[in-house]
């Protein structure tokens, strides 16, 4: 079944839209919500509330994409899940390994004094993202926003796992350099 077909059925109130949702995009989100978490109880419990916030804010949501829609979704309540849990210990996930090799090229932590510098520095990494070549720009986005290990990015695009951290490696250099040129103490 098609994504405008699906949303629709939302717009309706129908719950076979929630059915639908999770044979299209099921296994598709548990994979997202497991790189964040590496645990299949939370995932599930992830999931199901992805289906909720959906159910939820379709409508007056009417997304284009609604795989994207769903991920970015998922991303978020696994990513609050993550912290909740983990305050301490960031160990277990490609989610904290992927947040490590982020720390050299943008700091963490989000202070209430900070949060426009926040919305500055995610609009100025959407340009960054737009400069990149499709291979460089995919391969980020799925190790940095999915999460992916090195390993599935490789073998999704048909790379050894050396060119995918080289590739990774150059571009979190290249960030840093984009962020520093445009006012940003990384």
């Amino acid at each position: 079944m098609d994504d405008n077909t699906i949303v629709e059925m939302y717009f309706q109130r129908n719950e076979a839209a929630l059915r639908e949702t999770q044979t299209k995009y099921g296994r598709y989100l548990f994979g997202v919500a497991y790189n964040i978490l590496a645990n299949n109880e939370d995932c599930s419990e992830c999931l199901n509330d992805t289906y909720l916030n959906a159910w939820n804010s379709i409508p007056p949501t009417r997304p284009l994409r609604l795989g994207c829609y769903l991920a970015a979704v998922m991303r978020n309540i696994a990513i609050s899940r993550f912290r909740r849990e983990h305050t301490k210990s960031r160990a277990g996930s490609q989610y904290a390994v992927s947040l490590d090799e982020l720390e050299e090229c943008v700091s963490g932590g989000v202070l209430p004094d900070r949060v426009v510098d926040s919305q500055l520095i995610g609009k100025c990494i959407s340009d960054w993202l737009r400069i990149l070549s499709s291979e460089v720009r995919i391969i980020f986005v799925c190790r940095y926003f999915y999460c992916d290990s090195v390993h599935d990015i490789a073998s999704r695009m048909g790379l050894n796992e050396n060119t995918v951290k080289s590739t990774l490696m150059r571009a979190r250099q290249g960030l840093k350099a984009y962020l520093i040129k445009e006012g940003f103490d990384v």
